[in-house]
């Protein structure tokens, strides 16, 4: 792949990100919330892999989808976020055209998978609450598995057809993208080419893999609430809604600006909005994450309690 788009790009070898701001004292500032944005992230996502590891009574399906939903949103951050903080203190703001290529296409590897674990993870909370005595035996390790990797397939695939019918595109200046990392409809403004067909190639991906997998959480959860009116207890029905709660905010977080993003025509863009809707759906969903869906879940609390006696008590 990396020789076929040599061969096939201009005369640029590299990019200028411009980032949000000439101004140094702004982006000293910026430095310091995005440093600890991404800290208090890869902290959080890394307390809960751990916690479900330690805990026996957290080898669930359910905590096994959020530790792989912990994993791809450390990578997720950790694509863009790192080199972004030393644009902030740094002079030089460039990456290398294969630079920018391997950003690009781990970056929409890492979404797109996560897009599809969502959906899965609806599918999870239905048999939960559905199916309560068959839920362990239905949710196999074996199904788990396969239902992860299902959701890496479309990740790798679908990620490469993005980057390819982006960077197969010539290049040839100016080469400043205004953005604060190589995003796909940032980087094909500055192409010396027609885009309309990359536009028409966003919108049907978009489509399969943003708007499919959010019709299926729609439908699975009209299923799981007329099971959760059917529960007679007044406890019960809070207990389910509770754990459908969280799912459903965070799904709101990450699709809805990454539908604006990916499904809207080129021409129509901001790049000042581009930068606040990828801010949202790459840094703010990841840091919020552990927090919603998992810090404030009783279990993981319990989880980390008796972690953090349990090495009290051995010193």
């Amino acid at each position: 792949m990396q020789d076929f788009l040599w061969r096939n790009r201009s005369s640029l070898t590299e990019f200028v990100l411009l980032g949000f701001s000439s101004n140094t004292q702004i982006n000293g500032i910026l430095f310091g919330i995005f440093l600890l944005l991404y800290l208090t992230t890869l902290l959080g996502n890394g307390l809960i892999i751990t916690l479900i590891h330690m805990d026996s009574r957290l080898h669930t399906p359910m905590y096994f989808f959020l530790s792989v939903l912990s994993i791809l949103d450390m990578g997720y951050v950790t694509t863009t976020v790192p080199q972004m903080l030393v644009h902030l203190v740094c002079k030089k703001k460039t990456i290398s055209y294969v630079g920018c290529v391997a950003q690009m296409y781990i970056f929409l590897m890492l979404g797109i998978t996560e897009s599809w674990l969502f959906a899965i993870m609806a599918y999870d909370r239905y048999v939960a609450i559905c199916h309560p005595l068959r839920y362990k035996v239905i949710m196999s390790p074996l199904l788990r598995g396969s239902l992860v990797a299902f959701c890496g397939f479309w990740g790798i695939t679908c990620a490469l057809i993005y980057t390819v019918s982006a960077m197969i595109l010539p290049y040839c200046g100016p080469n400043e993208i205004n953005h604060f990392f190589c995003e796909v409809p940032a980087v094909l403004k500055l192409a010396c080419a027609d885009t309309s067909l990359n536009d028409q190639v966003d919108f049907i991906l978009g489509f399969i893999l943003l708007l499919v997998p959010l019709s299926l959480i729609i439908v699975v959860y009209i299923n799981i609430f007329a099971a959760i009116l059917r529960i007679r207890s007044t406890q019960g029905r809070i207990k389910a809604f509770s754990t459908c709660v969280s799912h459903i905010t965070v799904v709101t977080m990450f699709s809805i600006p990454c539908m604006v993003m990916y499904m809207r025509p080129g021409s129509e863009s901001s790049p000042e909005e581009d930068k606040k809707l990828a801010l949202f759906y790459n840094v703010i969903s990841a840091f919020l994450n552990p927090i919603i869906y998992s810090l404030r879940n009783k279990d993981v609390k319990r989880a980390f309690f008796k972690v953090v006696g349990s090495r009290k008590g051995s010193e």
